[in-house]
């Protein structure tokens, strides 16, 4: 288990982790710097080994094993798993594994529940997670009395993985999954894989204004701000926040992508 105090720094001036299987989690880093903008930020992105989608449970445990301790051994005091294929497959493992908070995702069918006025929910989500048991216990717990329609879509991790945000490619696949969404009658659609809020002005554009578009990274912040102050980690206000992004990725394009998604330039290096 790793010290609480490495290198003697005070336990709530440590960083948050936040992983990835690629650049997708950088949505829900947006939404925690904004609520928590004095944490320092180590993002670790596993692009080497994305998608996760059609990968095996035990495979997709072993990578966030694999990230887990190198994010350890950078000294993070708690880690956030901003991907809802990995939360579904490993959050159960890694959390009997390590002792420090960790934060999982889950597709937003609660509020997507609470925001449907007719009762028809769309699910946007990788393969891997519309046939996890944790997306069923999903369904079992908010869905009753709404139909929700869920949509597998291979193909919009790799647009975003290669920041094609608005090119031709990534409108036909979300053409393709959302139509059948909206011919069932869907009035709200879920964002259930933390790559798809970058393909959010295409979705809008796709499905109308009439439609709400969900996503979760903002609930994700709140119940990660939640941890720390139960565990006095919060890092005080006066704290000059660090943020560094490694990649396991070969590409030429891996560190531009990075830096597309976040908005502004950044330090990016390999692990």
């Amino acid at each position: 288990m790793q010290n609480n105090l490495l290198n003697n720094k005070p336990s709530n001036s440590l960083p948050i982790g936040i992983m990835d299987s690629g650049v997708g989690g950088i949505s829900v880093l947006h939404h925690i710097r904004k609520l928590l903008p004095h944490e320092s930020i180590y993002y670790i992105a596993d692009s080497l080994y994305a998608p996760y989608g059609h990968k095996a449970p035990i495979t997709i445990t072993e990578r966030c094993f694999a990230m887990s301790d190198f994010l350890i051994a950078q000294g993070v005091k708690a880690i956030v798993v901003a991907c809802n294929t990995a939360t579904a497959a490993a959050i159960k493992a890694m959390r009997e594994r390590y002792s420090l908070p960790i934060i999982g995702m889950e597709p937003a069918v609660k509020p997507a529940v609470l925001a449907s006025k007719n009762g028809i929910i769309g699910v946007l989500a990788t393969v891997g997670t519309i046939k996890s048991a944790q997306y069923a216990a999903l369904l079992e717990a908010y869905g009753a009395g709404v139909t929700v329609l869920a949509q597998g879509c291979d193909g919009l991790v790799e647009c975003v993985e290669s920041g094609a945000l608005a090119d031709n490619t990534a409108r036909q696949l979300l053409n393709q999954y959302l139509t059948p969404l909206l011919d069932g009658g869907a009035d709200t659609i879920v964002l259930g894989c933390t790559h798809y809020p970058f393909l959010r002005p295409l979705i809008v554009e796709i499905v109308g204004p009439d439609v709400a578009v969900i996503d979760t990274g903002q609930a994700v912040s709140a119940q990660l701000q939640k941890k720390l102050l139960i565990a006095g980690l919060i890092a005080n206000h006066t704290q000059q926040p660090n943020l560094i992004f490694w990649t396991n990725s070969q590409s030429s394009q891996a560190s531009q992508v990075m830096q597309q998604l976040y908005g502004e330039a950044v330090e990016v290096k390999q692990w």
